[in-house]
């Protein structure tokens, strides 16, 4: 079991490619949320990619100039908060096994060391509570692969979505199965990754509940667009953003 720090004063935050591009909003209640705790965030700006595409395509070099980059953009002690299980993976597990034969490998396992998928750090560093000011709404959750094999941290998602009164959760019938997108995957397989979201889908639907909620962007960028196209009106939202808007109401 992961040991965690004490509260820090500061934080780093890790926005993601499809958080910056796609998903600002979702972003933007991540660190509102980590600043309503009284914490200090960073966001160095030329941050970018954390490598995963280039690793999962099978170009480590690739991988590792990209990931490179990011060990030296944040040089202090501070933790590393990443509103995405998929990126948070990839930088707290991958990145030592990526430089384990390079001279930054001391580097990439500090950095590591230091990196915390947001719904982890909330629920075990910060120990946040939460008053909902929202009105009645019945949602569902959507595990991504990496934050639920890579980083076990699905429950601490649940438990602050559990922590709002006036939500109900209902559980998908198939919650570890993937929803097709997988990255390069959706690309290269079309029409498996097709099939796999509209099995999703079908799961979401069945629950009856008007929202999917997910902790990485991409996850939900591929079954928003599944249910969009299907005509099932179930929104999807980051739970960042989610919960942000509970509490103001």
């Amino acid at each position: 079991m992961r040991s965690y720090p004490l509260k820090p004063e500061t934080v780093y935050f890790f926005g993601t490619c499809l958080v910056d591009m796609v998903y600002p909003d979702a972003g933007m209640a991540a660190i509102r949320l980590l600043q309503r705790e009284g914490l200090h965030v960073v966001y160095p700006q030329a941050q970018s990619c954390c490598g995963q595409p280039a690793y999962n395509s099978g170009f480590p070099d690739e991988a590792r100039a990209v990931a490179r980059k990011q060990l030296r953009l944040f040089p202090k002690d501070y933790p590393i908060v990443v509103p995405s299980g998929s990126c948070a993976g990839m930088m707290h597990r991958h990145y030592p096994a990526l430089f384990a034969e390079d001279s930054d490998r001391a580097l990439a396992e500090e950095f590591a060391g230091r990196v915390f998928e947001l719904t982890e750090f909330l629920v075990h560093v910060l120990q946040i509570r939460l008053e909902d000011r929202g009105a009645p709404v019945t949602v569902t959750w959507h595990s991504s692969c990496h934050a639920l094999r890579e980083m076990g941290v699905i429950q601490d998602s649940k438990s602050l979505i559990r922590q709002l009164k006036n939500v109900t959760l209902l559980e998908l019938e198939n919650e570890h199965e993937c929803c097709g997108f997988g990255g390069t995957f959706a690309v290269k397989q079309p029409e498996i990754s097709a099939a796999m979201v509209a099995d999703k889908a079908a799961d979401i639907r069945q629950t009856g509940a008007t929202t999917v909620l997910g902790g990485d962007c991409g996850c939900l960028m591929n079954i928003t667009g599944a249910l969009q196209h299907q005509r099932v009106p179930v929104t999807g939202q980051h739970i960042a953003q989610f919960i942000w808007e509970r509490i103001h109401g």
